[in-house]
């Protein structure tokens, strides 16, 4: 019986590719690199900002302008992490069910853990109590290691048999697994769905509501 929900957030619950090429293309122009189209940024997401810029940069960390790049980066995005991102079709009628049905939830996200926080403030703070971002210098260690959805059970008060982790992609799924908890992925994010069924999922959902269906079948 599921009575918690973990959710990925960038590609799951918010369309945010946007945001994020417009912020990668803006250290891009400015250190006179070419710039990445939507599609490539997409490709290049999921294992948190740092690496998302070591993949956008000539030579990556090698690069003797990397730090600062990586900088400018994170103080553009902080700034304009919300600029085109939305929720996606059918997301808030999703968590309004949930909530209803007494599902406890949280986000955790490799984004670092400041934009985590004032997205999960601007879109989900009435139904999302727990959001988790990338913090390592923290001690946690980001996905797919175990360490944040760990933390997001223990501050929800939740059992791990009790819940279910949502994502979109190869991550998540590797989370979920090193989690000890079933996975669920969503079609409409950043990943080609013949990657998500090579992964063997619990599911693969097409819509929102399609999420409320399996927990309510698992009760």
């Amino acid at each position: 019986m599921y009575n918690t929900v973990i959710f990925d957030l960038d590609g799951t619950l918010l369309n945010t590719i946007e945001d994020l090429a417009d912020a990668v293309n803006y250290v891009q122009e400015k250190f006179h690199i070419e710039k990445h189209s939507v599609d490539l940024v997409r490709k290049n997401v999921g294992n948190g900002i740092r690496k998302l810029m070591i993949r956008s940069v000539p030579m990556g960390e090698s690069n003797p302008e990397f730090e600062e790049m990586y900088r400018c980066f994170l103080e553009y995005y902080q700034k304009h992490c919300q600029v085109k991102t939305a929720a996606y079709p059918g997301i808030m009628k999703l968590l309004v069910s949930l909530q209803q049905k007494g599902i406890k939830m949280a986000i955790v996200s490799n984004k670092a853990h400041p934009a985590v926080e004032e997205l999960n403030d601007i879109y989900f703070k009435d139904f999302i109590s727990v959001a988790i971002g990338e913090n390592e210098a923290g001690g946690i260690k980001k996905k797919p290691a175990p360490d944040s959805v760990n933390h997001a059970l223990e501050l929800l008060g939740s059992k791990r048999e009790e819940a279910i982790y949502v994502g979109d992609s190869e991550v998540d799924y590797a989370t979920a697994e090193n989690s000890g908890l079933p996975c669920v992925l969503c079609s409409w994010g950043f990943r080609e769905r013949e990657l998500l069924e090579s992964l063997k999922p619990m599911a693969i959902i097409d819509k929102p509501e399609d999420l409320t269906k399996i927990i309510k079948s698992c009760r």
